[in-house]
């Protein structure tokens, strides 16, 4: 696909305030690789200390082919500002999937964090998939790393 290519990603609005009183998923700026997710709740959603909760964002989408998927992770700011993470680390959309997006949040700070109805809550993106095939072998090639884990390539 190259830079002239567009991919149609289609967008429902599984609730009327989306496009209303919720915005639609968009790109913040020219250069983001992953457009903003809202909160698409009636009123504010308060996340006490170490709990979880599954944030409805009012769309469902529709990928093009099983040559895509759409991933979704949290927000930095929320992250790094408040200690507010996704419960399941990233979410993956497969593309046959066509429910309501839901983002799951867990409060991993300890102060309690509130979302309000609109608030970008997480970021979408949209990204190829590449299905290998697989051979079971019984050596793999060697590198320089090797078995090395966690740490064994240093600070």
């Amino acid at each position: 696909m190259g830079a002239s290519d567009t991919m149609e990603l289609k967008i429902k609005a599984v609730s009327p305030k989306m496009g209303r009183e919720i915005p639609l998923p968009r790109y913040q700026t020219a250069g983001a690789a992953a457009m903003d997710l809202c909160a698409c709740v009636d009123e504010a959603v308060t996340l006490a200390p170490g709990q979880r909760r599954g944030i409805p964002t009012g769309i469902a989408i529709a990928l093009p082919s099983p040559d895509y998927v759409a991933l979704v992770f949290v927000r930095s700011g929320m992250g790094f500002r408040h200690g507010i993470a996704l419960s399941n680390g990233v979410g993956v959309i497969d593309s046959d999937y066509r429910g309501e997006i839901s983002v799951g949040l867990v409060n991993l700070s300890q102060d309690s964090y509130t979302i309000q109805p609109g608030d970008r809550i997480a970021q979408l993106m949209v990204m190829p998939v590449v299905r290998p095939v697989l051979v079971q072998a019984e050596e793999l090639d060697e590198t320089d790393r090797g078995a090395g884990g966690f740490g064994s390539t240093g600070r």
